[in-house]
Formats: C-alpha cells, sequence, structure tokens
C-alpha cells in the first residue's frame, strides 16, 4: 500500500514532466552541480525522479529488495518535498495551509519508508548474524578449551596413577 503512492505519481511525473518540472527547477543548478551526471534539465530530472519513484516502488510492492526500495523512495522523495512543497515560501493562507499539509504527509511518508528499510521480516541483518556468529564462535572455542582441559587433566590423573596400578598388578 505504502508503494501505490509511488508508482502512480511516478507514472504521471514521467508521462507529464512539465507540472513537476516547473517547482523543480530552481533546485536543479544546485543538484547538478554537486552530483555528478545529474541532468541539469528540469524535465529530464522531474523524468528520472518519476522513474525511480515507478521501479521502487514496485520493487517495494512486490517485496522484492524492500529496504534498498525503501531508502530509495525516501531519497527521491526527500528533495521532491523540499521542491514541490516549500509552504513557508507562500504568502496566501490558504495555499501555505495546502502546502504545509502535503509537506507533513510527505514527512510522513518518509518516516514509513525508513521504518520499512529498517524492517527485516524477523530476518536479522548481515550485520547482527555476523556478530551472532562471531559470538557464537568465541563461546564453541572456550567450550572447546575448557573440554580440552578436562580431558588433560583426566590424562594426568591416568598418568598419576599407573605406578600405583604397576605395583598392585604386581604384588597382588
Amino acid at each position: 500500500m505504502l508503494a501505490s503512492v509511488f508508482v502512480t505519481g511516478g507514472i504521471s511525473t514521467v508521462r507529464a514532466p512539465g507540472r513537476v518540472a516547473s517547482a523543480v527547477e530552481p533546485a536543479v543548478a544546485p543538484l547538478a552541480s554537486r552530483v555528478p551526471r545529474l541532468p541539469d534539465d528540469p524535465e529530464q530530472l522531474a523524468r528520472l525522479n518519476g522513474a525511480v519513484q515507478i521501479g521502487a516502488g514496485l520493487l517495494l510492492a512486490t517485496g522484492i529488495a524492500p529496504r534498498a526500495a525503501a531508502l530509495a523512495l525516501a531519497g527521491s522523495l526527500v528533495p521532491s518535498t523540499l521542491a514541490d512543497h516549500a509552504w513557508w515560501k507562500e504568502d496566501d493562507p490558504e495555499r501555505r495551509s495546502l502546502q504545509r499539509a502535503h509537506f507533513l504527509k510527505n514527512v510522513s511518508l518518509v518516516g514509513g519508508l525508513l521504518i520499512a528499510a529498517a524492517d527485516t521480516h524477523g530476518k536479522p541483518s548481515l550485520a547482527y548474524r555476523a556478530r551472532g556468529a562471531a559470538t557464537s564462535g568465541r563461546k564453541q572455542a572456550a567450550r572447546a578449551r575448557r573440554e580440552t582441559a578436562h580431558t588433560v587433566r583426566d590424562a594426568a590423573d591416568t598418568v598419576r596413577a599407573l605406578p600405583d596400578r604397576a605395583r598392585q598388578t604386581v604384588t597382588g
């Protein structure tokens, strides 16, 4: 369900990037100068963002690489939210209120995406599993050392007892 807004919005943007391009235009130059290979044409940038939202939205919806897809969607939503819903720049109280509502909706979506990105569906991350394996390995090594120490102690006791057993066998 979370992905649906991105897939539909992405399709709309790819089909008609002009609506989004006009809002994104002030941010294009600073973004393009900081990120190499990013298009400096507002319409191309809008289409690229829409394509990312379609692709990552479909991945999230189908459960394929959901954590990476959620992060990609969050990354695509932040700049578009700042460009499209800059409510603090609005003078008209009605438009300001409407833009603030859209801005807060998108902030909520980013929060949901970050939760989805952190969700492991009951499967711990690779880092967690690696830490667990290392801990388990240390525990196994300690257990093996204790067992070896017991075995060596038992062997030493047996060796110490040999002369007594040998005397008993000879005398008796």
